[in-house]
Formats: structure tokens, sequence, C-alpha cells
């Protein structure tokens, strides 16, 4: 049996993952870390009371990057789904990880769909060469743009020098009216809006046509069986992995 801690368990997202791993046949929850009301509050407190093989973190942006090298200074397995880990932040991990010989996997977004629409947009890249990224979120999402807007961007910019091809010289009459500017001039816009879960839309463009790949979330049970997946694929397996896409049959 694989002894799974939650870190962030009382949380929307926390919650779900309880449900989820005490529903599996391979898997035994020994720890519910949360500041509010957790069985333990801290992960040290955790630790020095159970034997921990996969912690799952779902907490906080500001939190995160000190809670995983928490557990990859003391060989605890890592599934990180808390987004909000700047570009060092991640290549830090990934270094500790390596060091430590302990597994360390993030993902951006848990949701099967999500990892197939971002792999659909990496195939369609090397066809266009104008790309932006709508992602649309609940208001209660710290971070912007999203981890799995910033991910998509990383995999797609492969395909052209710029994605802004024959754009005429652009002026913003207002601040940050075209988006953030990611990779390889690929914009990203950042909807944050009570009725959203999370959605996002890759707009590819060229003369004459658009194309157009959207996945929606309608409920936190869509990200569930990626949890599971991440859980065993970190319980059996060492080292550093960025991206559900990774550990999937695609």
């Amino acid at each position: 049996m694989i002894k799974v801690a939650i870190c962030g368990a009382n949380g929307k997202m926390g919650q779900e993952v309880v449900k989820s791993v005490n529903s599996a046949d391979d898997m035994t929850l020994v720890a519910q870390i949360d500041i509010f009301n957790g069985q333990f509050t801290t992960i040290k407190d955790a630790k020095d009371s159970v034997k921990i093989d996969v912690l799952v973190d779902f907490t906080q942006p500001d939190s995160i990057y000190e809670n995983a090298l928490y557990c990859l200074n003391n060989n605890i397995k890592m599934v990180i789904g808390t987004t909000g880990l700047s570009d060092v932040q991640i290549e830090e991990l990934e270094k500790l990880s390596k060091e430590r010989n302990t597994s360390c996997l993030i993902a951006p977004n848990f949701s099967t769909g999500a990892v197939l629409m971002m792999k659909f947009a990496e195939m369609a890249s090397k066809y266009f060469e104008n790309a932006e990224i709508i992602e649309l979120h609940h208001n209660q999402k710290k971070d912007a743009p999203s981890g799995t807007a910033v991910k998509t961007a990383s995999l797609i910019s492969g395909g052209a020098e710029s994605y802004t091809t024959g754009n005429c010289v652009e002026r913003e009459s207002m601040d940050g009216a075209r988006g953030a500017n990611a990779y390889n001039n690929i914009h990203i816009h950042s909807v944050r809006m009570p009725g959203y879960m999370a959605s996002q839309e890759v707009l590819f463009g060229s003369k004459g046509q658009i194309l157009t790949i959207r996945h929606d979330s309608t409920n936190r049970e869509c990200y569930m069986p990626g949890v599971l997946l991440g859980i065993r694929y970190a319980a059996s397996n060492d080292g550093f992995v960025y991206g559900l896409d990774k550990i999937m049959e695609i």
C-alpha cells in the first residue's frame, strides 16, 4: 500500500484528493495536513508521526516552494499540483530531486483532457506562426497566468521563432491590454470570474483560417485520475518529471 499524505487537505482540491485516495485499493491516507483544522498543521509534524511514501501538495503559490524544498531534503516523494512556481524554482527543484534521488512530479494540470489539449496544441504549433492563449478560471485563483497556460506556451514555442508573425507595431493605450508576452511572443490572456472553474483556449491563426483548441473542466473530479496516476508513478520511480504528459501513454 502506498502511504499518502495530503498537504492542503481541507482545500477544495485537497478534499477531492482525500476522497480519491481513500477510494483507491492500493493507497492508504496517513496524514491530512492543513493550517486550518488539519490532522497535522505542518509537513514536519506529519513526518515525525507517520511514514510517508508520497506527499501530494495542493496548497498556495506562496508556500509550495518551501514545502517542496523540505520534502526533497527529507527524502519525501512529491506530487505537486499547486501552480505558481517560477521557472527558476522549477529548475532548482529538478536539481534537488536528482541530487537526492527523490521523486518529484510537478503537473500544471492533472486533467487528462487538458493534457491532451496541450499535446494537440504542441502538434499544431509547427503549422502556424501566430498563436495566443486565453485561460479562464474562477475568481479565487491567486496566480496568473495559470500554470497550464505557461506550460502550453512553453510546449508550442518550439514551432516558430515568433508567434506574432506579420503583426503591425503595437502600442498599448492601457497597460496589459495585449496580455502577458510569453515564450516567442505568445500572448497569454487571463480571465478571473465567478462561474468558471478552469478553461483554456489556444488560438492559432494563418491567412484564411483559425484553429481553436479548447478544454473545459466543470468539476474537480476530472483531475483525480491524473492525481492517482501521479501518486503511483512517484511511489515507484525516482527523479524529476514536469507535466503529466510525460507519464501518460500518448
